[in-house]
C-alpha cells in the first residue's frame, strides 16, 4: 500500500533514517489516511532516543522526555516524535508508573489502544499491520489492541474513546471489546472531569452524535454524565434527544443544550460545571436549555419581544436548535428582516442612553432604569420610533409628570 505522506513528515523520517534509525508515521494519521480523511495531526515513531533526536534536528522542544517524545520544529510546523517504547504498571487506570525505550516497533505498537490505530508507515517499508487493523479498517469496527480488558484496565479513558472513535467513523465496536467495555465501564471515575468533556464534545461534534445513546446503552453514562443517568429518562426521551443531536448544526453549545434539555437547566448547569466547561460554553448552552421549546410566533413584534428577552446572540441559536423539531421558516424569514432594518432588539441600540435622560433633568436612580424599559418597551412595539427626537421628547414628557 502507498500512501502520500506530507513532504516535512517524509523529510523527518528520511533524516532519521539517514542517521541509523528506524521511523515510521504512526497511529491516527495512517488510519485516516487509509480512510481517505485529512489527518488533524501527524505522529512519528522512531528508534532514536529523545537526545539523539535532539541531536538531529536544529530546533526542537522538550514535549515529555521522560515519556519519550520531542517535539521537531520545522517553519511554522511542528511534529511530535516519540521513541519506541513500552509501558509499565498502570497503577490508577490512566498513567503508566514508568515507560521503558525499546528498539522494537512491535513493542510500541503492542501497547496502543485499537487495532485501526496501532499501525505505522513508511516509504520504505510500506504499512506496519501487526494487529490486524486493516481487517477492522474494511469491517468498520473498533476492537482493541490484544485482550480489551487489559487496555481498558490500563486506561479507563480508552472506554470512552471506543463509543467516540465509534462516532467519529460511524463503527460498530466489536463484541469482545463492547463485553469488557461494558464489565469496566464504572472504572471511568478514575478519570478527571477535564478528560471526559474532550471525548465527549468530540463525540458530540462527530457526524454521528446520535450515537451518545451508547453511553447509557453501555452503562457509562452513571459516571461520565450522571445527571442524565439519575434523572432515570424514558428512553423515548433519549431517542428524541439523540435524533435531534443528529439534525443540530456540530456546534458544541448547540449539541449540548440539546443533549442536557431533557434534564433541565439548573441540572445542565451543574453537568457542564462538573466537566469543568468554560464559562461562556455553560451561559450559552444553559440558556439554551431554558428557551429550547419557547413559543415563537410568526408575528415582527413578537419575534422582537422575544429577542430582547433572550439576547440577540442567543435569538439566532434558539432557532437553529428548533429547526430540529418544527418549521421555523417563517419566524427565520421575519428575523431576517429585522435584521435587514436594523430594527432596535437591545437596550444597546436604542437611540438614547441613561446618560441622555439625566441630561434632561432625571435623578439617577430607579427612575431611569423604568423610563428606559418604558421607551424601550414602544421601540420593540414600533420599531420607527427609535429616533433620538421621538424617543427624548417621550422622556421630557415623562419627566414633566
Amino acid at each position: 500500500m502507498r500512501l502520500q505522506l506530507p513532504p516535512k513528515v517524509t523529510r523527518i523520517i528520511h533524516t532519521l533514517q539517514a542517521n541509523g534509525y528506524e521511523a515510521y508515521a504512526v497511529g491516527g494519521c495512517v488510519r485516516d489516511m487509509i480512510l481517505g480523511r485529512a489527518p488533524d495531526d501527524w505522529d512519528i515513531t522512531t528508534s532514536a532516543h529523545p537526545q539523539q533526536v535532539k541531536r538531529i534536528f536544529l530546533r526542537t522542544v522538550d514535549t515529555g522526555l521522560a515519556h519519550g517524545t520531542v517535539t521537531v520544529l520545522l517553519g511554522e510546523d511542528s511534529y511530535e516524535v516519540t521513541t519506541y517504547r513500552i509501558d509499565g504498571e498502570y497503577e490508577d487506570h490512566r498513567h503508566p508508573s514508568h515507560v521503558e525505550f525499546s528498539a522494537e516497533l512491535a513493542e510500541d505498537l503492542r501497547r496502543r489502544d485499537f487495532t485501526i490505530n496501532a499501525m505505522a508507515y513508511n516509504r520504505e517499508q510500506g504499512l506496519v499491520d501487526l494487529f490486524g487493523g486493516m481487517e477492522d479498517l474494511q469491517k468498520r469496527r473498533i476492537c482493541c489492541v490484544g485482550d480489551a480488558r487489559e487496555r481498558f484496565q490500563e486506561d479507563a479513558l480508552r472506554i470512552l474513546r471506543a463509543v467516540r472513535f465509534s462516532a467519529q467513523l460511524g463503527f460498530s465496536i466489536e463484541s469482545g471489546t463492547e463485553e469488557a467495555l461494558r464489565e469496566l465501564a464504572g472504572s471511568l471515575a478514575c478519570v478527571s472531569a477535564e478528560r471526559i468533556q474532550v471525548e465527549l464534545v468530540k463525540l458530540l461534534l462527530s457526524g454521528h452524535p446520535e450515537y451518545v445513546l451508547r453511553l447509557f446503552d453501555m452503562g457509562i453514562a452513571p459516571v461520565a454524565l450522571p445527571e442524565m443517568a439519575e434523572s432515570a429518562l424514558e428512553a423515548e426521551t433519549l431517542e428524541k434527544a439523540a435524533a435531534r443531536l443528529k439534525k443540530t448544526p456540530p456546534q458544541k453549545a448547540l449539541r449540548l443544550s440539546v443533549l442536557l434539555y431533557p434534564i433541565g437547566e439548573k441540572k445542565a448547569g451543574q453537568a457542564l460545571r462538573r466537566l469543568r466547561f468554560d464559562n461562556h460554553t455553560i451561559d450559552t448552552a444553559r440558556r439554551l436549555v431554558r428557551w429550547h421549546d419557547y413559543p415563537l410566533p410568526e408575528d415582527p413584534v413578537a419575534i422582537r419581544q422575544a429577542a430582547a428577552q433572550m439576547g440577540e446572540d442567543l435569538f439566532p441559536l434558539v432557532l437553529q436548535v428548533q429547526e430540529t423539531y418544527r418549521d421555523v421558516s417563517a419566524v427565520r424569514g421575519l428575523w431576517g428582516e429585522i435584521l435587514q432594518k436594523g430594527q432596535c432588539i437591545s437596550l444597546k441600540s436604542m437611540c438614547v442612553s441613561g446618560n441622555d435622560l439625566i441630561t434632561l433633568g432625571m435623578k439617577p436612580g430607579r427612575a431611569i432604569g423604568e423610563c428606559l424599559g418604558e421607551l424601550f418597551q414602544d421601540v420593540l412595539e414600533n420599531p420607527e420610533h427609535n429616533t433620538r427626537q421621538y424617543l427624548l421628547e417621550c422622556a421630557k414628557r415623562k419627566l414633566e409628570q
